[in-house]
């Protein structure tokens, strides 16, 4: 663990000297409190989260509604523009926001792995994610509660994690993780787009093998 210092080392210093001013007992039950308010409110987020990103379409704005162009042409393009506004701008934006959560609930659960290697594997988990829910959405969910929940698992297992001082550590720490960030927004873009570029293509093929049945049923 990293050393940290100036307002860090003060918040620090100051969460010792409150426990030190506490009897041995006292001093474990505030411990353990904390912990378990750690441990809650990332399995909170966990049980919204894996709802919200195992879902193929993450938000219904529906920004077609507002097309209100008449001529064919500029109808289709602007669809084009809302769809590509809807699902390639903002939609990874959110998976984003997940992303970044995600990656401070792992800082803060585990120990002695470097902040770049968090980084990978929380992009890892959340590209699964949503790679499996543009096949079966239930994949998806199962990928989004078992992974996250089998880290905590093995978190827990690890002699340093029943320690807050080193989870408030950790939490002064995270802001140094921001600037090696936005490769991974990129990698959330690009994969969103590949993901729906394949969509299309595969919903090509099927209108065409639906046409090609009808025919075949007519002759």
């Amino acid at each position: 663990m990293a050393e940290v210092s100036g307002f860090g080392a003060t918040v620090v210093e100051l969460y010792q000297s409150f426990l030190a001013s506490l009897p041995p007992l006292l001093q474990t039950f505030v411990n353990l409190f904390l912990l378990v308010l750690v441990v809650t409110v990332y399995s909170i987020f966990i049980w919204k989260f894996y709802r919200f990103i195992a879902q193929k379409n993450l938000m219904d704005l529906n920004l077609n509604q507002y097309n209100r162009v008449e001529k064919p042409f500029a109808t289709k393009l602007l669809a084009g523009l809302f769809y590509f506004l809807e699902h390639i701008i903002i939609l990874p934006f959110l998976v984003f926001f997940w992303f970044i959560v995600f990656t401070v609930f792992l800082i803060l659960l585990t120990e002695g792995i470097p902040t770049q290697t968090v980084l990978v594997i929380s992009a890892v988990i959340i590209g699964s994610i949503r790679m499996a829910s543009y096949y079966k959405q239930d994949l998806a969910k199962d990928l989004a509660k078992l992974l996250p929940f089998t880290l905590l698992a093995i978190s827990m297992t690890r002699v340093g994690f029943f320690d807050f001082e080193r989870i408030l550590t950790s939490l002064i720490e995270i802001g140094t993780f921001f600037g090696s960030i936005f490769q991974y927004l990129l990698f959330i873009i690009v994969l969103e787009v590949i993901l729906r570029v394949f969509e299309i293509i595969f919903a090509l093929f099927e209108v065409e093998e639906i046409e090609v049945e009808e025919t075949l049923e007519e002759n």
